[in-house]
C-alpha cells in the first residue's frame, strides 16, 4: 500500500506571481491558487480552477491567502552566515572615516573573524549558523548558499563545511556549500605559499569530505590575483567543485573576465564592472550576483545593474550577510536592488528567486511557482510583491512553505 500524496492548497491569494514571464516581466494571476503534491507545484492560477481539481477542505494543508501576494521563497545565492565574533566595533570605525582595506590590514575585518571562527567549537558553530536560518526563513529565504573561508586552514575550512551540512540536515532552509579557502590570505603566510597550501592541503581534503558544491575565491588586488585565483578554480573544478568569483569589488581587476573564462556558476560584487565585463559575462552565461547591502554598508556606490541587464545577463540580488554586512533579509536587499540600483520591483523579485537559483547551479524551476517547481512559496502580508521594497522597513512576509509544508507563520 502507498502512503497517501500530501496536498497544499494556498487559496484566494490576491496575486499569485509564478516567476519571470516570457512576454512581461512577470507571469503572475490575480484571485489565484497554487496546488502542491508530495512537496511539488501540481496546478497554479485562478482559484476557481484550481481549487475544483484540489479542495482546500480535502488538503494536508490548506492556507487561505485573501487578500494576500504569494510569491516563490526568496533564494539567497551568496552569504558567509558561519562565523563566530563580532565586528560591531568596525562598523563604527567605518562610520568615522576608516576603510574596509585599512581594517584589514590592521587585523582586523576576515582576519579578526579567521581568529574567533579557529577558536569555536562545532557546536558553537552550528548553534549560531542555526539561528541565522531561523531569521532568515522568517524573512522568506528558503535556499541559501553559505561558504566557509574563516578558517584558511583544513581543519578549521573542514569543521565549517562539516556544520554547513549538519545545519542542511536539521533547518527547513535548503543550504548550499561553498568552500573558500581563498578568502583571505592568513597572518602566518606569505600569498604564494598559501596558494599552494589551498592547493595541496585543502582543496584534496575538501573533496575527499565530499559537502562542497563550489569552490569561491576573493580576486581583489592585495588578496588574490587574476593568476592566483585562476588556479585555485581551475584545481577546485577538477576536484568536482564548480567556481564562482568575489569579482570587481573594490578595484577592476579581471575577476570578471576571468569568471566567463573559466564559466563560473556566478561573478559576484562586480561594483566596479564595465559594459566589457557585463557582455562577456552575459556571452558565458555566467550568472552576475549583486549585493546591494555591502555598499551599503561601506558607502560605496552601487552596481550597474541596467548595465548587466542590457548585455543580457540574468541578474541575482543576494544579501551577502558576513560579520562586514550584517543583514540576513533578503526583503531588504530587493528594496536596495530597487532604490540603490534603479531595478524595477518586478526584476528584483526575479533576481531573489529565480536568477538565484541560477546562481547556484540549479534551473529546474528553483525560485518560480511553476508546475514541477518546489513548493516553496512566501504569503505576504500585502496584496501585491511591490510590497516588498515598497514596505522595506518591515518584514512583509507572513507564512513560508517549504516543499508544501508550513514551516514559519508570522
Amino acid at each position: 500500500m502507498t502512503d497517501p500524496e500530501h496536498v497544499a492548497v494556498v487559496h484566494d491569494a490576491a496575486e499569485v506571481v509564478v516567476g519571470p514571464g516570457r512576454d512581461a516581466p512577470l507571469e503572475r494571476y490575480e484571485d489565484a491558487a497554487v496546488a502542491a503534491v508530495d512537496g511539488a507545484v501540481a496546478a497554479v492560477g485562478p482559484t476557481d480552477e484550481v481549487t475544483r481539481a484540489y479542495p482546500p477542505e480535502n488538503a494536508t494543508v490548506a492556507v487561505d491567502a485573501a487578500g494576500r501576494s504569494v510569491v516563490p521563497g526568496f533564494v539567497d545565492s551568496h552569504t558567509h552566515a558561519l562565523f563566530a565574533g563580532d565586528r560591531a566595533d568596525e562598523f563604527e570605525a567605518k562610520l568615522r572615516g576608516r576603510s574596509y582595506q585599512e581594517i584589514l590590514a590592521e587585523g582586523g575585518g576576515i582576519l579578526r573573524t579567521v581568529r574567533s571562527t579557529r577558536e569555536a567549537d562545532a557546536p558553537t558553530l552550528l548553534g549560531n549558523l542555526l539561528g541565522h536560518l531561523d531569521t532568515m526563513l522568517a524573512h522568506g529565504t528558503t535556499t541559501v548558499e553559505v561558504k566557509s573561508g574563516y578558517g584558511l586552514d583544513v581543519e578549521t575550512e573542514l569543521r565549517m563545511l562539516d556544520v554547513v551540512a549538519a545545519a542542511d540536515a536539521r533547518h527547513p532552509v535548503d543550504v548550499v556549500p561553498t568552500f573558500m579557502g581563498a578568502h583571505a590570505v592568513p597572518d602566518e603566510a606569505d600569498t604564494d605559499d598559501y596558494v599552494e597550501r589551498i592547493l595541496t592541503d585543502q582543496l584534496p581534503a575538501v573533496a575527499e569530505q565530499g559537502v562542497a558544491e563550489f569552490c569561491d575565491v576573493f580576486c581583489e588586488e592585495g588578496v588574490f590575483s587574476v593568476a592566483q585565483s585562476r588556479r585555485v578554480l581551475e584545481a577546485g573544478r577538477e576536484r568536482g567543485l564548480a567556481p564562482k568569483v568575489h569579482a570587481e569589488e573594490f578595484t577592476r581587476l579581471g575577476g570578471a573576465q576571468l569568471a566567463a573564462d573559466v564559466d563560473a556558476a556566478s561573478a559576484d560584487h562586480l561594483l566596479h564592472a564595465t559594459d566589457a565585463d557585463a557582455a562577456a559575462l552575459a556571452d558565458a552565461g555566467v550568472t552576475p550576483v549583486l549585493l546591494p547591502g555591502t555598499a551599503f554598508s561601506l558607502g560605496e556606490s552601487y552596481a550597474d545593474l541596467r548595465g548587466l541587464v542590457d548585455a543580457g545577463a540574468p541578474v541575482a540580488v543576494a544579501t551577502d550577510f558576513n560579520p562586514n554586512c550584517y543583514s540576513q533579509s533578503m526583503p531588504f536587499a530587493v528594496a536596495l536592488a530597487c532604490v540603490g540600483m534603479g531595478a524595477t520591483p518586478a526584476e528584483a523579485l526575479v533576481a531573489a528567486t529565480r536568477n538565484g537559483a541560477l546562481a547556484l547551479d540549479r534551473p529546474g524551476g528553483l525560485g518560480t511557482l511553476r508546475e514541477g517547481a518546489p513548493a516553496d512559496l512566501l504569503v505576504l502580508d500585502a496584496p501585491s510583491h511591490v510590497h516588498v521594497p515598497y514596505n522595506f522597513a518591515v518584514n512583509v512576509v507572513d507564512t513560508v512553505l517549504k516543499a508544501g509544508e508550513v514551516v514559519h507563520r508570522d
